[in-house]
């Protein structure tokens, strides 16, 4: 090969990567900023029943498209029927994964602040690790178990703030968004086969088609019609949501992991925790206290021991 045969090639791996950088870091910030948004809408007085409805209503044809794309015009061939098999484990991945995980959070978001609830859900890699073990009995590495130790001493040390802050309330709150990270480590041990036989995107649209479909169904059977009349800026910002924070990231991330891989783009969503750090101080006026920043930088320390640890321990 050439030298500017080889700059070229260079250039272009450059490019590719920038390009999957940036994709991973505003699928990241996007996906942030959904606590931010169910905050604000709270403050119009709306339960959590009514408002992942709406969020899951206006979601719904961007993820039913997008199993339908998937499905039949990815790759320019229609994809085979899914079987008995692969129907049970669409519509349990979809309850576990988007339906359940999404409420907890939903509801936990009432009692805790938007950056504790990002630090919770942040642990996840652990817990599906956790999970592997009780399950599987997969092996878990003294590095491993030490990067789950520092993250979990800084959830600790923030929620004895959140403790301060908000009383009783923000334990159940704590409890909410924990159950909904383990809720969503469920639907990340059990995808992984349906990925190999569907596909990534079949299954990520499918699954959700399901799960809005479950959360509209839990408002018509738990809230009567008139719930629905809720304040304009509920609308927009459950719209909002819908699109912004979960739909497009959704594509945004899958089309980073496609140029770079798991790993880095698991590596660049630790930009996360920091934007919704962020907006909840500028847009919520939440506290930024020495308590939350020593608790994230723990947080943050410790999944980066833990995935750095995994990545040699697979190699």
């Amino acid at each position: 090969m050439s030298l500017d045969a080889k700059h070229l090639a260079t250039a272009a791996e450059r490019k590719h990567l920038f390009i999957g950088l940036a994709l991973a870091t505003c699928g990241a910030i996007a996906f942030s900023g959904k606590a931010i948004i169910v905050k604000l809408a709270y403050r119009h007085g709306v339960d959590a029943v009514t408002l992942i409805m709406y969020r899951m209503l206006f979601a719904l044809p961007i993820f039913a498209a997008m199993a339908w794309w998937a499905t039949y015009k990815q790759g320019g061939t229609r994809k085979p029927a899914l079987t008995r098999r692969d129907w049970i484990g669409v519509l349990g991945l979809g309850f576990s994964g988007y339906y359940l995980a999404s409420f907890l959070d939903f509801a936990g978001l009432a009692y805790v602040s938007a950056s504790f609830e990002r630090l919770i859900l942040y642990l996840n890699p652990t817990l599906v690790l956790l999970l592997g073990w009780v399950l599987y009995r997969r092996r878990i590495t003294r590095m491993q178990a030490l990067g789950m130790a520092i993250s979990y001493a800084g959830v600790v040390l923030v929620f004895g703030h959140e403790i301060k802050l908000e009383g009783a309330q923000a334990a159940w709150g704590a409890l909410l968004v924990f159950l909904s990270a383990v809720s969503y480590a469920i639907y990340l041990v059990y995808s992984g086969e349906l990925v190999q036989r569907l596909g990534s995107m079949r299954l990520v649209g499918m699954a959700t088609t399901v799960a809005c479909l479950l959360c509209i169904l839990q408002f018509v059977l738990l809230r009567p019609m008139s719930a629905a009349l809720v304040a304009t800026p509920v609308l927009w910002l459950s719209l909002l949501n819908a699109t912004a924070c979960t739909a497009v990231p959704v594509l945004m991330v899958m089309m980073a992991i496609e140029r770079i891989g798991s790993g880095m783009a698991a590596q660049t969503g630790m930009v996360g925790p920091m934007s919704t750090i962020l907006m909840g101080v500028l847009i919520l006026g939440e506290p930024f206290t020495a308590w939350v920043a020593a608790g994230t930088a723990l947080v943050i320390a410790g999944i980066f021991v833990f995935t750095s640890a995994g990545r040699k321990a697979s190699h």
